[in-house]
């Protein structure tokens, strides 16, 4: 009998797709393929996921669509009807527990607490807690009905956010610019916690809510807008220290009430890195993140309900350290982008300078050894991550000594802000001799210091607060790129490469014909795709 088939798709912004199929999953964001951040769709990760996995839409047994705001409404399809899929295989997902079964299927936990936060849910839902075992996922509280969605942990923080001049979705410029910040330059409370009720004090969403609160409570937030400014660092630092404390003080709540150890945590909050260390160091916490906590993690989360849907069991999935949900691509496929050729898709995007390309046996030598004379690479293998962060399947990569080069990252290749900071990727054997790090971290959810005996050999990839996004790296999990790292610390003394996402201001890269495009509209100085070293020619 063959394994059940479901589909996840997600309506709101990061749409998607993902297929679970037994063991097996496939899934992506629609953004890696049309192009266009925090896109919102599912139609062209559809496509790309059911062929991936070989399958037709007649071969589905069960689609799950999830959103954010209102409910869908009773007997929704997505128009999946017209091409032949029966509506009683179509089902609609509450958006936080989609959030829940993304967070403990691939946890590995017998049983856990979950925590959802974010800044909107489904029926001005921000917070959900819920009990999970292999059995149900049985939702167990969350912020009182009638609370308006502006009082929520994720709401007020993307409040600040749009205060500040950035997107709802780009909260971690938030968090990177807080580091510069002082915190008790404002120091009045934006939250309330009441047993296992977070009540913030905004009564509107977005900067508008900001601006009612500033009033009432006499304070100065300086210009709106400008993250320049010179009132911006400290309201960036306040948001962050007020949420780390709320969220410190819920999860100990939450774990004394339900007397669980084990939590996951998911839902856009649980991007938020560095009030992750805070929690882990605070609580004692044994805390699983997913990758995709946020709503790029919807779809899968979607599949895998419909799973238990199916067999009747939630399904044990556990990551073990991977994110690369993508497909893999071909020699041939990487070779006939390399060619230009039409069948390989967008390697026309821009006018493309010359460039030369080599087969090498094993690439991660090249590699480190490039990275080691000061040389920024692009790094693609395998398949593509589902989550916002590289792990080193789509990752660009520099030598994390020099300041320099993370200043050329941020001026010419990346097109950022200054204040970002850049992750180290560490060989997981030796993460606990360079950071202050219990446990492993493989997804940079976690924001431990950097060791003060070592800082000086690691300025590119320390924060101005003396903390580190760090990724650990699995031997047995990413073996090319743990090589290329173990190469770099036999040249160096030091085992640790500078790892960010391989894009400019778009998406990921996810085709070969993505990477080569970005790798020539930049100023990267080779690409490593495949087995393949790709450099620019003088002309």
């Amino acid at each position: 009998m063959p394994d059940p088939v479901a589909v996840g798709l997600n309506l709101g912004h990061d749409g998607g797709c993902a297929v679970v199929r037994g063991d097996a999953v496939v899934a992506i964001a629609e953004e890696r393929l049309n192009r266009k951040r925090y896109s919102d769709g599912w139609h062209a990760s559809l496509a790309y996921c059911l062929d991936s996995a070989d399958l037709d839409l007649a071969d589905v047994d069960i689609v799950v669509f999830s959103c954010v705001g209102p409910r869908l409404p009773a007997g929704f399809t997505g128009g999946l009807d017209r091409y032949g899929v029966k509506p009683s295989r179509i089902v609609s997902v509450d958006h936080h527990l989609s959030h829940a079964y993304s967070a403990f299927c691939l946890s590995g936990f017998d049983d856990a607490l979950v925590v959802i936060a974010d800044g909107s849910g489904n029926d001005h839902q921000t917070e959900s807690y819920f009990l999970a075992n292999s059995e149900a996922l049985t939702r167990v509280g969350g912020n009182r009905a009638g609370r308006p969605r502006a009082g929520g942990v994720g709401a007020v923080y993307e409040a600040v956010t749009n205060w500040l001049g950035f997107d709802g979705q780009e909260s971690g410029k938030t968090m990177a610019l807080a580091s510069f910040g002082d915190a008790s330059a404002i120091g009045v409370p934006l939250f309330g916690v009441h047993g296992l009720q977070v009540e913030g004090r905004l009564s509107r969403t977005h900067d508008r809510g900001l601006s009612d609160f500033a009033k009432a409570s006499g304070l100065d937030l300086g210009e709106p807008g400008n993250w320049h400014g010179p009132r911006a660092r400290d309201l960036a630092a306040w948001v962050q220290h007020e949420t780390e404390e709320t969220l410190v003080e819920l999860v100990a709540t939450l774990m004394s009430t339900f007397q669980q150890r084990r939590v996951c945590f998911a839902g856009g909050v649980a991007m938020n890195c560095v009030a992750n260390e805070v929690i882990r160091q605070r609580t004692g916490v044994q805390l699983f993140v997913p990758p995709a906590a946020s709503d790029r993690g919807q779809a899968l989360g979607n599949a895998l309900f419909g799973m238990h849907q199916l067999t009747g069991r939630a399904p044990r999935m556990p990551l073990g350290g991977r994110d690369s949900f993508g497909r893999t691509y071909t020699s041939e496929e990487i070779h006939l982008a390399l060619r230009r050729h039409p069948r390989a898709g967008r390697a026309h995007r821009y006018p493309m300078p010359g460039f030369t390309f080599r087969w090498e046996s094993d690439p991660s030598i090249v590699a480190a050894d490039m990275i080691s004379e000061g040389r920024i690479i692009g790094w693609f293998e395998g398949g593509s991550e589902l989550g916002a962060r590289a792990l080193g399947s789509r990752s660009i990569l520099a030598d994390p000594r020099r300041v320099d080069v993370r200043d050329q990252l941020n001026s010419r290749i990346k097109h950022r802000e200054w204040f970002r900071p850049f992750a180290p990727a560490v060989t997981a054997a030796d993460a606990t001799a360079w950071f202050e790090l219990e446990g492993e971290s493989p997804y940079m959810l976690f924001a431990p210091n950097v060791r003060d005996s070592v800082r000086n050999q690691l300025s590119a990839v320390t924060h101005v607060d003396g903390s580190a996004r760090v990724q650990t790296v699995d031997p047995d999990v990413h073996p090319a790129f743990h090589r290329l790292i173990s190469r770099f610390g036999e040249i160096t003394g030091l085992p640790v490469v500078l790892n960010t996402s391989f894009n400019d201001t778009e998406p990921i890269v996810e085709s070969p014909a993505d990477a080569l495009a970005t790798f020539c509209h930049t100023d990267l100085d080779a690409l490593v795709i495949g087995n393949y070293v790709v450099e620019k020619t003088s002309a």
